[in-house]
């Protein structure tokens, strides 16, 4: 075991606060400070989670040499510029999902990770789930035969949001696609690789944001059915089906606590429960990778961010999804 990797928390929503509550769970870690644009807010954060030290700047907390690594919790408008001057400052970078806006972004955030010779990864927790690592071992290895269909989907109600949040603010690049459509995206880039073919359509608000959007990927011999939007709710369960069987992820797939092999019309469950959120997962792998000095992780390489960017551009191209500040 190496020694504990100090962690430094930049953006101090929601879910920074589940982020907290796993990091604790991990022995390899610490976390260190906290910091908010706001000091009253930092103040709030870092008492609640018993974290020793609180900024009211990003930039203090980038300044401080204890810190190795940061997590970056922001919306999705700043994690290109944040990561990017955390690893200028020598720091270790987890970026909540997506990584960039673009794959322009994506590919300036790796740059800046191997000048700077830091651990870069983008905060894709899913892909370290214990069932989603089953799921994806099960399919490599043949169990329900040559993938022939896989179906996803994320949405929930949002439509009663303040236009000027996140979610659905233009101008903080909002929308279900990168917000919450990165996850189906992930699932069919996870199990069947890029796809020979994207279809897909969007609806929007009144405002511009894309609102819902349908995705088909086409394989050679398979295709995945994608979905995310903000006018309703969905199941949230996943299917990935060959010609030997299925696999069932059951409601809020992307945080899976099990799964269920269904072969010969017979169903069986298999239970995975998550330590902590589920975010646990993930810390373990960045440290994992810090201590044994590792610039990315091989679950979730630079090369897999830049593919899953390249996925939703491509969606966003076809849709004409564009922020007002890319124009």
């Amino acid at each position: 075991m190496g020694e504990k990797v100090r962690w430094g928390i930049i953006g101090l929503g929601n879910i920074a606060r589940n982020f907290v509550k796993d990091l604790a769970l991990v022995n390899e870690a610490q976390i260190y400070a906290a910091a908010s644009r706001n000091l009253e807010k930092a103040n709030g954060f870092a008492n609640e989670y018993n974290i020793p030290n609180a900024f009211g700047s990003y930039k203090e907390l980038l300044e401080c040499k204890e810190i190795d690594a940061v997590y970056i919790a922001t919306p999705h408008t700043s994690h290109c510029e944040l990561s990017i001057m955390a690893m200028e400052h020598g720091k270790h970078v987890l970026c909540e999902k997506p990584m960039g806006i673009n794959r322009v972004e994506v590919e300036k955030m790796i740059v800046a990770a191997q000048l700077n010779k830091v651990f870069l990864m983008e905060a894709l927790w899913s892909r370290f789930n214990p069932s989603i690592l089953k799921v994806k071992q099960l399919v490599e290895t043949g169990d329900i035969g040559p993938l022939a269909y896989l179906h996803a989907d994320f949405a929930f109600y949002a439509m009663d949001r303040d236009i000027k949040g996140r979610v659905l603010n233009p101008e903080l690049a909002g929308g279900s696609l990168l917000d919450i459509g990165i996850y189906p995206i992930f699932l069919a880039y996870l199990l069947l690789g890029k796809p020979d073919q994207i279809l897909a359509t969007s609806n929007f608000h009144g405002n511009g944001t894309e609102i819902q959007t349908s995705m088909i990927f086409k394989y050679p011999k398979a295709q995945a059915i994608l979905y995310s939007g903000f006018t309703s709710r969905s199941e949230m369960k996943a299917e990935i089906s060959g010609e030997k069987g299925s696999i069932y992820i059951p409601t809020r797939w992307h945080e899976a606590q099990g799964y269920i092999v269904e072969k010969n019309s017979e169903k069986e469950e298999f239970s995975l429960p998550t330590t902590g959120r589920g975010y646990f997962y993930e810390i373990k792998e960045v440290n994992d990778c810090i201590n044994h000095g590792k610039l990315e992780s091989s679950l979730w390489s630079h090369q897999n961010s830049l593919d899953l960017i390249s996925l939703m551009d491509t969606v966003r191209k076809q849709n004409g999804i564009v922020f007002p500040f890319e124009e």
